[in-house]
């Protein structure tokens, strides 16, 4: 089996008694990696990641106090803190809890997604559970480890849901229920909320009664990247100090804007989150990276960046209004939970104004790779393969001027589509 993405090579390999394919894991060979968005479009308006377009909270490099500069500085030949416990303090201040000992950090979300599948799921014996449509990267780290992997899709009909959940993309509770009792070599399951792609926040009585599941041995691990734009009291936090089976994923890549420092936190409850400390790299976190975090959860930042949610928010409603003004070329409703900083809208074929897979890459491919006169590239995130979603394309809120251009050039598109 070619490995996936390498060419064939015309040059003989040397030693010719060697054949990587014969030292690499099948299921590895068989991988079809995660794409993130900028493997396909790096230039233009890019609303295609659901950044914070509004950038970093953190003020003027001369508010970063003294002794960050200070340390950076003297210690870059020195390896980082193993531990960064003042931004954990930091941290389990802000998210209510008691102490550092419930505080991971990861290199990014995705070093927590492949370390918590290491520790809990046996390659090749045990499986996950992932609610389609739902973050990629669950099924990826899951086939890197040779884990099995179960597929409970959202609620894809709009009908209202069991465990009290309604609407489009809620959780099927019972379905999670029947999926766990039926195959007890499920470990982990993964939940996302407010969900990527969906948007859809879910209620934390759904999220209680599989926690309380007794035939379900293993832990729900709930992934809330999204978390700052969904509201008060949306956040699984609240339930960790009741739950030792419940593990809470967190991010500064979206609200705080630093998406390019990569760091990911895992809130639980000290157990757990020891062994995530006992089987992490050495050294996983950077001292830049560190500085910068420790800059953007001072008190000041916190309030910028929750000033910046605000605008955020009110640039979604507005919008969402915008889109809703080109129904009569053949943008449906926007779907989901609208709980992000995102927006996903079907685009339909204008004969039968039913959701138009064909229709909505074509146009997410002329957004992004023509442009007229006065105009910019524009990346959304197309989003038609997955469960629910057909003809629709991914909008991450822009700026107000960003969002200005988006409206203007969609509309010229599908204007000659």
């Amino acid at each position: 089996m070619p490995i996936l993405g390498l060419a064939p090579s015309s040059e003989p390999t040397k030693p010719a008694h060697f054949d990587i394919e014969k030292v690499i894991r099948p299921n590895i060979l068989a991988l079809h990696p995660y794409r993130c968005a900028r493997d396909d479009y790096q230039e233009g308006i890019l609303l295609d990641a659901n950044e914070n377009a509004l950038g970093h909270s953190i003020h003027s490099s001369s508010q970063i106090p003294l002794e960050l500069h200070s340390s950076l500085d003297a210690n870059l030949h020195r390896y980082p803190d193993p531990s960064h416990d003042e931004i954990k303090s930091r941290i389990a201040k802000l998210r209510g809890l008691p102490s550092t000992k419930h505080v991971f950090l990861g290199v990014g979300s995705d070093e927590v997604i492949d370390l918590i599948m290491r520790v809990c799921v046996a390659p090749a014996r045990e499986k996950i559970l992932i609610t389609p449509p739902t973050y990629g990267m669950y099924a990826v780290c899951a086939q890197v480890n040779d884990i099995g992997i179960i597929r409970c899709n959202l609620n894809l009909s709009g009908s209202e849901g069991e465990g009290g959940e309604k609407g489009r993309f809620s959780l099927l509770v019972d379905a999670i229920k029947e999926a766990t009792s039926a195959d007890p070599s499920i470990k982990l399951i993964f939940l996302c909320s407010p969900g990527n792609p969906t948007g859809t926040s879910i209620c934390l009585k759904s999220l209680r009664s599989i926690l309380d599941y007794e035939p379900f041995k293993g832990i729900v691990v709930v992934d809330e990247a999204y978390i700052d734009f969904a509201g008060e009291d949306a956040s699984a936090v609240s339930l960790i100090k009741d739950y030792a089976n419940l593990c809470v994923m967190q991010t500064l890549s979206k609200s705080f804007g630093l998406a390019a420092i990569r760091l990911g936190v895992a809130l639980a409850q000290p157990p757990l989150i020891q062994v995530l400390a006992n089987t992490k790299a050495p050294y996983n976190i950077s001292t830049p990276s560190a500085h910068l975090a420790l800059a953007a959860l001072q008190p000041d930042a916190i309030q910028t960046m929750r000033d910046k949610i605000s605008t955020l928010l009110a640039s979604r409603d507005k919008l969402k209004e915008s889109l809703s003004k080109l129904a009569h070329l053949g943008v449906g409703q926007t779907i989901g939970g609208n709980d992000a900083n995102f927006l996903v809208v079907p685009i339909l074929n204008r004969e039968t104004s039913a959701p138009d897979n064909v229709r909505s890459n074509k146009v997410y491919k002329t957004l992004a790779e023509e442009k007229g006169v006065d105009e910019k590239y524009v990346v959304v995130r197309y989003r038609g393969s997955e469960p629910g979603c057909e003809g629709c394309v991914r909008i991450t809120v822009g700026s107000e001027v960003e969002n200005e251009m988006l409206i203007k050039k969609l509309e010229r598109v599908l204007a000659i589509m």
